[in-house]
């Protein structure tokens, strides 16, 4: 085993920064290879709390090298204030962190576009940050994207903005009525961030295909989830990236042949952030206490996530889509004393039954979980490190996910820090036969 992918199985926010970070020991590189500073991992170390928004999770590790691949866009204020943070609490980085030649950049217009945008949508808006992540997106399709490399060549940056905002500009003015950008103070403002990034610029695919010919284990880090994937989740309530496993291979210049497994993490039961279809959600008290147990707030914006029960229709879709070799399953604890748990196995829509989960957002958005109750514990799992420690009534709940995806759990975290983690098997350094669950199905 060397290589591995680590993807999201809802909608985000599963706990995939604790996940990698636990990883990360094992590995020699971490690759982050999509999205930007629209997504939040959150790391508990002795040494205090860490969020990130564009450095990989593993940034924190001793020896470890990151890289931002090719299918991340970023944010150069973002990326340099979560740099400038880590140096003020006594962790400099430097050669351990390369930057993609090739990843778009994000600029103030792409800020600008994406607020009006959002706003202008009113009631139809789908929760953006309006940090700029989709019109940078935008711009890389439609071939007017800036990239990390054209930093370096100031007078080849300085053509494409000043090209890209005779349109921006205009739009920005009679469209959404706002003020437009001057290319002088653009290029002046970037030109201070390529002095400061020039040297971690890299070609990420031969930085990491030399890796791994050397023997190196590869670490690739998703953000979001796959139910935010623009191609496979719950389009238009969608990101503007591929966050499934497939985007692990384009985000970073690797070829699918290099990829040895994918762990999919989920917590266990649902959030989601923002707007779009939900079907476990729950609006109850039910609802908010899984809300205040599980500190329920967006890291990047603080938002409320809106909480629910386990839906096996959105995990078995995760599996098939990202080719999932194993499960992590967070947060087990915040069920704890719960009057019984429910777990969404199928949808009730105009009368059909649905196994399997629609790609109809309306289906999604009006259908009825149907549910199957399992009686919860009494007793904690909080902090717990051994799989035989956990009431037996949370182990036949883990047991029951496996079988309702068809997929082992390797891991699974019982608290916030590091410590609180049963690992059943290390995904990094083990092999299993395809389709076998693990032995707490024994």
């Amino acid at each position: 085993m060397g290589n591995l992918v680590v993807i999201g199985s809802q909608w985000g926010d599963e706990g995939k920064g604790k996940i990698v970070d636990i990883l990360a020991h094992e590995a020699d590189v971490i690759v982050r290879f999509q999205g930007g500073s629209n997504a939040g991992h959150t790391v508990v170390t002795k040494k205090g709390t860490f969020i990130f928004h564009l450095l990989p999770s593993g940034i924190l590790g001793r020896g470890k090298q990151c890289v931002l691949g090719n299918g991340v866009v970023i944010d150069p204020v973002a990326l340099i204030g979560e740099l400038d943070q880590l140096a003020s609490r006594g962790m400099k980085v430097g050669r351990n962190l390369a930057i993609s030649q090739r990843a778009h950049l994000i600029l103030p217009y792409h800020k600008a576009i994406d607020k009006a945008a959002e706003k202008a949508k009113g009631a139809r808006r789908i929760g953006t940050t309006g940090k700029g992540i989709g019109p940078a997106y935008v711009d890389k399709m439609a071939r007017v994207g800036i990239r990390v490399g054209d930093l370096l060549h100031p007078a080849v940056f300085r053509e494409k903005v000043e090209c890209n905002l005779v349109e921006i500009n205009n739009f920005l003015r009679h469209v959404y009525g706002t003020r437009g950008f001057n290319a002088a103070r653009i290029c002046e403002e970037y030109d201070q961030y390529a002095h400061r990034l020039r040297g971690h610029i890299v070609d990420d695919s031969l930085f990491i295909h030399k890796a791994m010919e050397n023997g190196s284990r590869v670490l690739f880090e998703g953000a979001q989830g796959t139910h935010l994937d623009v191609d496979l989740g719950t389009y238009p309530f969608v990101t503007s990236s591929n966050a499934t496993a497939g985007g692990a291979c384009t985000g970073s210049g690797v070829g699918p042949t290099k990829i040895d497994a994918v762990l999919g993490v989920t917590k266990a039961y649902t959030t989601r952030v923002g707007s779009g279809p939900f079907p476990t959600e729950l609006v109850d008290e039910v609802g908010s206490g899984l809300q205040e147990r599980g500190q329920e707030f967006g890291a990047t914006t603080g938002r409320e996530r809106r909480c629910g029960w386990l839906d096996a229709m959105v995990l078995r879709y995760a599996v098939r889509v990202n080719g999932c070799t194993s499960l992590a399953v967070t947060k087990l604890d915040v069920l704890d004393g719960a009057p019984e748990l429910k777990i969404a196995v199928g949808y009730r829509y105009e009368g059909k039954l649905y196994r399997d989960m629609p790609a109809d957002v309306d289906v999604l958005t009006n259908c009825e979980p149907v549910y199957e109750v399992l009686p919860c514990w009494s007793g904690t799992t909080s902090g717990t490190t051994s799989y035989k420690a956990l009431p037996v009534e949370a182990r036949r709940y883990l047991r029951r996910i496996e079988e309702l995806t068809s997929c082992p759990i390797d891991l699974v975290s019982t608290g916030s820090h590091r410590e609180h983690t049963i690992m059943l098997r290390n995904p990094m350094t083990s092999t299993r036969p395809r389709g076998k669950l693990s032995k707490m199905s024994a």
